[in-house]
């Protein structure tokens, strides 16, 4: 692996990221307006509530995605941006529209109100996802050439595979929130909540694995190159991987154990986007391959620089939020009538022995003092790439140690 081809293994890692984080999230808001009614207004309440710690955060890792191949990659994108320009756009409105939506539903002063807002969320918690994924069809399919603007702007996304990609992405998202969901009321204590979802989250395990199945037949006859690469090599291994953590997270989901079954949803989906890399290597677009996209050693040197000195504040940062949210940290809990805070009653615990370095903490320095001079002062190289990897591993060995300091046993 050449030093051209770290940034894009990086930009693939944020995708992934963001296909498990916001997938969950435009899901949740596509529950909400799945769910009408006053008899199932406890349901919307709570995927609103769920999303409430989370829903900005998420889009840290679209931002990331788009920086590091429009930095690492300018040729790519610029061909990329000005094909798919319409999907693009409706997915950047849709994300606009649905964070105005959740801003202004604590506003609401009727039940119209409600009702529009309502909607509108739902529609743009569709619309996003359905239009990233038909970006990533029209990718897939080989409908971007290269050149500025070269590509049909409208076939480029209107195709076989790109209806396909956004249903699969749609369906998706769906069945992600659900079992998030599943496990969010689980973890609340709202046995009803959990049931109402947990049988959601089955229900759409089978549409999304359906839906998965004829997306496979789609690219059969209309992209035949990234078919066979899904069927065949490492691309048929995350391919069955994926199929494998599904089947899991369907039998923990029916055994009633959410919270196993959120991680193994996740290996499910973020394996779907490893096998649509291995698929389309060694081509980022027709003709075009990593390496001949890739701006100078200079400027992805630089990028790496970048990625390593930002993960430090960015990674520990939002490790800790969804440790956080995970944990029921920021679960809405009633107090009865005159009793005390809860943080008040919660029993004082002793502060932690002083005068030694807990040895996460001490891990992390460790990596830093190596990782730091061979990131900024390396002619670059495998000697850079060593110096990101442990500047990245003393950012993750920090957000451990920090997780065990905050966490407080319940």
């Amino acid at each position: 692996m050449g030093l051209a081809e770290v940034p894009m293994l990086l930009a693939l890692a944020g995708l992934a990221a963001y296909v498990v984080l916001g997938g969950a999230d435009f899901g949740a808001g596509l529950w909400y307006v799945l769910l009408p009614g006053e008899r199932r207004r406890p349901l919307r309440d709570h995927t609103y509530h769920a999303m409430g710690p989370v829903w900005e955060a998420n889009h840290v890792w679209l931002i990331f995605v788009l920086v590091v191949v429009w930095t690492a990659y300018p040729t790519a994108f610029g061909a990329i941006f000005s094909t798919l320009y319409v999907p693009l756009f409706a997915a950047a409105l849709g994300i606009i529209v649905r964070g105005a939506c959740y801003a202004l539903r604590g506003a609401v002063s009727n039940e119209r109100e409600e009702r529009v807002l309502g909607l509108l969320f739902g529609a743009s918690s569709v619309l996003t996802p359905f239009a990233l994924g038909a970006a990533v069809g029209g990718i897939a399919s080989g409908r971007v050439p290269l050149g500025n603007a070269a590509g049909d702007p409208v076939d480029a996304w209107l195709n076989p595979t790109s209806i396909a990609v956004g249903v699969i992405a749609v369906a998706t998202s769906a069945y992600l929130a659900a079992v998030w969901l599943t496990g969010d009321a689980e973890r609340a204590g709202r046995q009803d909540l959990a049931e109402a979802f947990r049988v959601r989250a089955l229900a759409c395990a089978v549409v999304a694995g359906a839906a998965a199945a004829g997306g496979l037949v789609v690219l059969r006859g209309d992209a035949e190159r990234i078919y066979d690469g899904l069927v065949s090599g490492p691309g048929l291994v995350a391919l069955l991987g994926s199929v494998a953590a599904g089947v899991v997270t369907a039998l923990l989901v029916a055994r009633r154990r959410p919270e196993p079954a959120r991680w193994t949803a996740a290996v499910a989906v973020g394996a779907v986007v490893a096998g649509w890399a291995l698929a389309q290597r060694p081509e980022l677009l027709p003709g075009l391959t990593v390496e001949q996209a890739a701006a100078g050693d200079a400027t992805i040197v630089a990028l790496l620089i970048s990625i390593a000195v930002g993960s430090a504040i960015l990674i520990p940062s939002l490790v800790l939020l969804f440790s956080l949210v995970l944990r029921g940290r920021f679960d809405e809990r009633p107090e009865e009538p005159g009793s005390l805070d809860r943080a008040a009653r919660r029993p004082l615990r002793a502060a932690p022995p002083t005068g030694r370095v807990p040895p996460l903490g001490a891990a992390a320095v460790a990596l830093a003092v190596v990782g730091i001079p061979l990131t900024f002062f390396s002619d670059g190289g495998v000697t850079l790439a060593a110096g990101v990897v442990l500047m990245l591993a003393a950012v993750a060995a920090g957000s451990a140690q920090l997780i065990a300091q905050v966490t407080v046993d319940e």
